[in-house]
């Protein structure tokens, strides 16, 4: 870890000046922390994309962590991204997350040239390079870059160093985008995107922690961790209620349990074949 934490550092000096797309994670919250610890909160600049497919809560969590972190608000702001308006992104494409991150790098590219920034960095750390990612093509094209995949820090060392921070959200379960729900080739439309953010917001009112609600058109397919808290009286009733009322068929709990990039699993299945 020292070596690694001695190579993050380099690159972070060497960077000079950068604008950080920050979500409220773990991941862009280090590189928030270390950009002004090595830079200098002069050169830093915090970015914060708000769109229809992000939970209105998280944008929430990200100004109160700037807050918490000592922010000026002349050095944190939040765009809007308009992925939705996109034919390319709603029609879900297995490389749906490149037109994202087209709209996105586009945004913060610009907003750099604004401020003088010399660099767009982002949080994509090492093990984000083993999943599929479409996204990766739009930030090579817009040279993003992302020290803490270049140091080689794994999600582990990222939450290990966050801890040893001091930073409070170095154990924040991940929250991808709500379109990360809906299977690909099905389209997406704000009323999924609704009714998917109604059925999570709930179960995360009952206790459930690591929770994916995939959005099969009439069905909702629930990943969860907890199953004893599901078989808690009247938890299995009160979410097939709600989650009729949401807009649902049909509810079903996935007996895998929670899995992050579940939807992918085709894909990888296809590949092998």
């Amino acid at each position: 870890m020292l070596d690694k934490e001695k190579k993050l550092i380099n690159i972070i000096r060497q960077l000079g000046s950068v604008v950080i797309g920050f979500s409220g994670g773990v991941d862009s919250t280090l590189m928030v922390h270390l950009c002004i610890k090595h830079l200098g909160l002069n050169d830093v600049w915090v970015v914060t994309a708000n769109s229809k497919s992000t939970m209105p809560e998280e944008i929430k969590f990200c100004k109160k962590m700037m807050t918490k972190m000592g922010i000026p608000k002349d050095h944190f702001t939040i765009i809007n991204t308009n992925e939705l308006d996109d034919q390319n992104y709603t029609s879900n494409p297995e490389n749906r997350c490149y037109f994202c991150r087209q709209e996105l790098f586009g945004k913060l590219k610009k907003y750099a040239r604004e401020v003088g920034a010399k660099n767009i960095v982002d949080g994509s750390n090492a093990s984000d390079l083993t999943d599929y990612r479409p996204g990766m093509k739009a930030k090579n094209e817009f040279e993003v870059r992302s020290p803490l995949a270049e140091a080689g820090f794994t999600k582990r060392d990222v939450r290990n160093l966050a801890k040893r921070s001091g930073l409070t959200n170095w154990d924040k379960p991940a929250t991808p985008c709500l379109s990360s729900r809906i299977p690909y080739h099905s389209k997406i439309t704000l009323k999924k995107l609704e009714q998917i953010a109604t059925a999570e917001r709930l179960l995360k009112d009952l206790g459930f922690k690591q929770v994916r609600v995939r959005h099969h058109d009439h069905i909702a397919r629930l990943e969860i961790e907890d199953f004893e808290l599901l078989l808690k009286n009247g938890i299995k009733e009160k979410i097939n209620e709600k989650l009729k009322k949401a807009g649902f068929t049909y509810v079903a709990v996935d007996l895998g349990g929670f899995r992050s990039g579940s939807l992918n699993d085709a894909i990888k299945e296809k590949r092998k074949r």
